[in-house]
Order: structure tokens, then sequence, then C-alpha cells
């Protein structure tokens, strides 16, 4: 944007400078050249922020309309599927996280407590990881899940061995 104004700055300076060379007579010309250039940019710049918008609008009617998620542990609604891979995705980068921040948090622990740092650095990652799960329907549940999504309990051999 600052060069466009050093520009409409210096088109302003030539005009004015011409202006004083070629006399009042030649005023009216020069000033419906000047504004001329500046209807112009103003056009190009209104034209850029009309497309950058009308973009806009067509990435976000592109995009897949994501339904609201179903409460935890529900499987209930038309995104039970899709909540089944965003929730892995979710549970899958905060193992991630919490596996990376272990080290440090482990090695902060170890150098100012000892032992007993690095146990209740340890304690801290556990909670979090136990409430984080907690929160998205709990540890278990996805088992139970699965076997409401199939209709009823799944039927397994008792063992390899039987007939």
């Amino acid at each position: 944007m600052e060069a466009r104004d050093h520009e409409l700055k210096k088109d302003l300076a030539a005009t004015l400078q011409a202006r004083g060379e070629l006399g009042p007579e030649y005023e009216p010309a020069l000033i419906d050249s000047f504004l001329e250039k500046v209807e112009q940019r103003l056009d190009t710049t209104m034209d850029r922020q009309v497309r950058r918008h009308l973009a806009e609008q067509q990435v976000t009617a592109a995009r897949p309309h994501r339904p609201e998620r179903s409460p935890a542990g529900t499987g209930a609604g038309m995104g039970a599927g899709m909540d089944a891979v965003a929730g892995f995705g979710e549970r899958f980068g905060f193992g991630i996280v919490s596996l990376v921040l272990a080290v440090p948090l482990s090695a902060i622990g170890v150098a100012n407590a000892g032992i007993e740092g690095l146990v209740v650095a340890w304690m801290g990652i556990v909670g979090v990881n136990a409430v984080h799960a907690a929160r998205n329907g709990g540890l278990f549940r996805q088992r139970e899940r699965g076997r409401e999504r199939k209709g009823g309990r799944e039927r397994r051999p008792a063992s390899e061995w039987q007939d």
C-alpha cells in the first residue's frame, strides 16, 4: 500500500509541476487526468478486493460441511463416522505432543528434585492424558461403541481349539 501511495504522490507532484509550467488554461485537463489515474487505482483495488472475497466464498462453499460433533460417547448423529476419524487425529496428536513434552519435563524434574521430580512430572503427564481421554469418551468406551454400531455383541469363539 505504501508503494501505491508513493506513486500517487509522485503523480500529484508531476501534475502540479505541469500546471505551473503550462499555466491555468490547462488546469481542467490536468485535474481530469490526475482524477482518472486515481479512479483507475480505486477500480483496481476494488476489483482485487471483490475477487478475494469471491474466492473466499468459493473456498467456503467448496469445503464439505462438517456437522456438529455428537456428545462424547453417544456415537449418534450423522457425523458419527467423521467423529471417529477426527477423534483419532485429535487423540493421536495429543499423544505425540505429550511424548515430545515428556522428555524436557522429565529432565527438568530430575535436575531440580531428583527421582521425586521425575515421578511428579510423569504423574502430571499421565493425569493430563487421563483427563483428555475421559473428556473424549473414556479409554474403554471405544470398543463398546464399535459393538453398538455393528448391532449387538460380537460373537467370538470360546477357543481356537474347539471344533
